[in-house]
Parts: structure tokens; C-alpha cells; sequence
């Protein structure tokens, strides 16, 4: 028996409280799962797992053995990391949740160009605009895109963005241009379905305020409602790593920069306990590096006050 990779599996099987899940993940079938761990349990002389027919458990020398496990395999994965260095190609699957406009715009084509150069890596790539459960996921890492960065979190910094108010020229032509964000609920406003407020946050005499808005189109997709805001159909909040290009275009203008005071944080968060292997680790850096804290999109439409 392979007791490290044993042990991996364990680790896996113990965080995602499934065999299946586990089994799916490694593309294998769920009975060499169930034999690793028999076997890890039949070396240790302990019941590791308790199994029922709904769930699975950790016992407690299971769950004392896990945090165990969990050490060792981070020394070992950091051991060899820092023996091979840059010599060492990753290799093996990544797993990867990442919110569905963003992903597709902007994390397809950088990971294009990364299994491009790395042959031997293999990525799933998840899309949807929803918090997961990594664990439960089977996922190495989830990239997120919020306000406010939850500190209990295992996280790496990625990039920013910002929120900015945008419209059709020919919109603001026929409506008029806001000139503070009160005069919003005069507008059509295409709102987010998925946003934690149902008001947009502004700077406001110093002070941060949430102005309701309201309106007659609101969608869980932020490239249909930039699509939308093309079509004249309003105004809308969007972050610049979608807008942009269509400010730099011409085709949506922004309103109300000087009352802009929503910073966006694009980081990636890893599981809270595991170890974090070398193929991982290499992808993270690796756009962590392109993105940048000044990224591209934001480069292309410096911000104009009005």
C-alpha cells in the first residue's frame, strides 16, 4: 500500500463526506476508494470512518488522524516544491469554480495560454455565479469576486476591479445624464438578481450611502445586462473588467464617476485546511501574475471625473 497516497485519499474522502465524490474526482472507480481506506484503517487497527447508509463521519481517531495527515502531506508537497523549484513542470487536474462572466471573458483565455504550456496539466473549469462548497465540490480552489474579503478565509489576491454606473449614449440622450445618484430613481435601472443589496453604493458628501433604484429588467447575468444597457434599455451598475471594452468603444458611457466608491476584490480561495499542491500553487501565481493589481481592463478606460 501506498500509505501517502492512502492518505491523500483519506483526506479527500474525509473533507468531501463521500466515496462517490471522491471517486468521480479522481476519475477512478468508487471501489479503489473504499480499498485505500480499508486498507489505511486495516494498517492502523482503527475504524477511521463510521459509515451509514446516508453519511459518512470521521470517528475520533479519524478525525485526530486527518489533521495528522493533513500536516504530512503538506510537508511532503512543500518539500518537493521546494527541491524541484522551477525545474519541476506541474502536472495532474485542477479544479476551478469561477463566476460565469468573468471566467469566460477573462480566466478562458489565460488558462488557455497556461495548459498551453503546461502539457501535463488538466483543468475543470465550473461556471456559475453562486457560492460552492469547495469541499464538498471536490474543488482546488474557487476564484471570487466581492467588496469585502471574509478574513476566516484561505485566500490569494488576484486583482481588482471597480464598480461603475453605465449607459447607452443614446439612452442618457433621450433621459438625460444623472449628475448625482439620487436622480437614479428617475431611471430605468437594470439591476442584479444575485447582488447583496437591492440599492447601488455610492460616495455621497463623504460618507457611503445605498441608493435605491428601481426598473422594469433585471437579470443573473452580468454580460446580458451589459447587453441590455447597449441596447438602450438603461442604466446599469457593472464592474470595469466587463464594461470597459464597451466604454473604450463607445458604445456605454459612464455616469456619476465622481460618487464611484465600490472597490472590487478578484481572489482566489482555497479550501480552509488542505495543502495546497505544486500544479495549484503554479496556476495561482501564474494569474495572479497576468491580472495584476492594475489589470488590463482597468489600463484600457483610465477613469474620467465628470
Amino acid at each position: 500500500m501506498d500509505r501517502l497516497q492512502a492518505m491523500d485519499v483519506f483526506v479527500r474522502v474525509a473533507e468531501a463526506g463521500s466515496f462517490t465524490a471522491v471517486a468521480d474526482y479522481l476519475n477512478v472507480a468508487r471501489s479503489a476508494i473504499t480499498r485505500q481506506v480499508a486498507g489505511l484503517e486495516a494498517h492502523l487497527g482503527t475504524k477511521l470512518l463510521a459509515r451509514s447508509t446516508r453519511r459518512l463521519s470521521l470517528t475520533s481517531s479519524g478525525a485526530a488522524y486527518l489533521e495528522k495527515c493533513r500536516e504530512i502531506l503538506a510537508m511532503v508537497e512543500a518539500a518537493e516544491g521546494d527541491l524541484a523549484g522551477e525545474k519541476r513542470a506541474p502536472r495532474g487536474p485542477i479544479r476551478i469554480s469561477v463566476p460565469m462572466s468573468f471566467g469566460i471573458r477573462h480566466l478562458v483565455p489565460l488558462i488557455s495560454d497556461f495548459i498551453t504550456t503546461y502539457p501535463e496539466v488538466t483543468v475543470d473549469l465550473e461556471f456559475t455565479d453562486r457560492r460552492v462548497n469547495l469541499i464538498e465540490g471536490g474543488l482546488d480552489f474557487t476564484v471570487r469576486i466581492s467588496q469585502h474579503i471574509d478574513p476566516t478565509l484561505v485566500i490569494r489576491r488576484l486583482s481588482t476591479s471597480e464598480l461603475t454606473v453605465v449607459a447607452a449614449p443614446a439612452y442618457l440622450d433621450r433621459h438625460g445624464r444623472p449628475q448625482h445618484p439620487d436622480e437614479l430613481l428617475a431611471h430605468h435601472c437594470l439591476t442584479y438578481t444575485l447582488a447583496p443589496s437591492s440599492g447601488w453604493s455610492f460616495r455621497i458628501d463623504g460618507e457611503h450611502r445605498t441608493v435605491p433604484v428601481k426598473g422594469r429588467l433585471q437579470m443573473n447575468n452580468g454580460d446580458a445586462l451589459l447587453e441590455a444597457a447597449i441596447r438602450g434599455l438603461g442604466i446599469t451598475n457593472q464592474p470595469t473588467f466587463l464594461s470597459a471594452q464597451a466604454v473604450q468603444a463607445g458604445l456605454l458611457e459612464e455616469v456619476l464617476a465622481d460618487y464611484s466608491a465600490t472597490e472590487l476584490q478578484v481572489y482566489a480561495v482555497f479550501p480552509g485546511s488542505r495543502y495546497v499542491p505544486h500544479r495549484v500553487r503554479v496556476l495561482v501565481d501564474y494569474l495572479a501574475e497576468r491580472l495584476g493589481p492594475t489589470p488590463y481592463w482597468t489600463r484600457a478606460v483610465p477613469r474620467v471625473s465628470a
